[in-house]
């Protein structure tokens, strides 16, 4: 089970720093990954990380701007959200990948597991 939080309403310009904990076993293989729903938008892929040696990748147009990290103490993945814009509000959805065959990092939401709840990120103008 994935317990995604850390949303809010941010000014544009903002920070927010959304978290996501997992209940349960997350594998050396497995990855983790953060992707976003607009209004009226598909959902769609924001960044992710390989939970073993923390491996990361980015959708463009937050690089620079995001960053996503994991402490394995604590089965918690975090994305770090600076210089918000208003077209980053979404809800924020944290996946998990099992990946026992130890293939790439993905952007593909088909190949995640498992979702957590999903958390609003509003960013006003």
């Amino acid at each position: 089970q994935l317990q995604a939080s850390g949303g809010g309403l941010v000014q544009a310009g903002g920070s927010l720093r959304l978290s996501c904990a997992a209940s349960g076993t997350i594998f050396s293989s497995d990855h983790m990954g953060w992707f976003r729903q607009g209004p009226g938008k598909e959902r769609e892929f924001v960044a992710a990380i390989s939970w073993r040696e923390g491996n990361t990748i980015y959708r463009d147009s937050v690089k620079g701007r995001f960053t996503i990290s994991r402490d394995n103490a604590k089965n918690t993945v975090y994305l770090q959200m600076n210089s918000l814009k208003p077209e980053d509000t979404a809800v924020y959805y944290c996946g998990i990948r099992q990946n026992p065959r130890r293939t790439p990092l993905t952007t593909s939401g088909a190949q995640y597991d498992l979702w957590g709840q999903g958390t609003q990120v509003t960013v006003s103008s």
